[in-house]
């Protein structure tokens, strides 16, 4: 597959919905992360990213009193549960993979008991990636957890691998194709995209490129290949 211009890919798209960007910088030095959300509702469109003490990140309303149905919404899109372990998802799976690898589980496995989101008719395919640094090394996953082309009735989970990771990479998987009632599901393998070496640059510009109307937050991160530690980390939230 061509790599793409993250940026060019996310102006192209007025709701992608929520996205999972992982890679490697260009100096071949760290990991890069970016998880985003937007939304469509007022329901969706009232949160915020709020840090948490490992370094992940929660959902939160910005407006309590407008919040109407928490269930899909709050959550913790990113877990750290230890030095060099990332997890990084679109719903409340994140706590399910933390829990499956504490127990000496996969990935894979965690996420085979999950399904999409029970949200008819978009049957909102759930996204999740792993990254993991361990003696200098860096590898990640991605995988997404859909309806069989808008049937309720028929899940299909897909799961990709990266051991080794080229400088200047990554890849992109998101929720939806594009705009739409219903809104079709993400098809395909998760996009390569080019990753730069500069934290700054990373986040404004992958901020500046979602849609002005629907984003909503989003959260980037690179990571020290050599200690697994965060360098830099950052959330942006439309409301503030």
């Amino acid at each position: 597959m061509k790599t793409e211009n993250l940026n060019d890919l996310l102006r192209g798209n007025t709701y992608p919905g929520r996205g999972i960007v992982l890679g490697r910088t260009a100096d071949g030095k760290r990991a890069a992360i970016a998880y985003f959300i937007m939304g469509r509702s007022v329901n969706s469109r009232n949160r915020v990213f709020v840090s948490q003490p490992d370094g992940g990140i929660i959902t939160k309303a910005f407006d309590e009193s407008k919040m109407v149905d928490p269930s899909l919404i709050i959550y913790a899109p990113v877990r750290v549960p230890r030095t060099g372990l990332w997890i990084v998802t679109n719903g409340d799976q994140t706590d399910t993979v933390r829990d499956f690898l504490a127990e000496g589980k996969t990935f894979e496995e965690a996420l085979r008991t999950r399904t999409f989101e029970p949200d008819p008719p978009n049957w909102t395919p759930r996204i999740s990636g792993l990254v993991e640094i361990a003696d200098g090394t860096l590898s990640y996953r991605l995988s997404i957890l859909k309806s069989d082309n808008g049937n309720g009735e028929s899940a299909q989970r897909f799961f990709w691998e990266y051991p080794q990771p080229a400088a200047g990479e990554g890849h992109f998987l998101h929720t939806y194709r594009c705009d739409g009632n219903p809104i079709p599901s993400f098809e395909g393998e998760p996009e390569p995209v080019v990753i730069g070496d500069d934290f700054d640059t990373f986040t404004r510009e992958t901020w500046e490129s979602l849609n002005p109307d629907n984003k909503v937050s989003l959260f980037t991160a690179f990571l020290n290949i050599e200690t697994g530690e965060a360098e830099r980390t950052a959330i942006v939230n439309k409301h503030e």
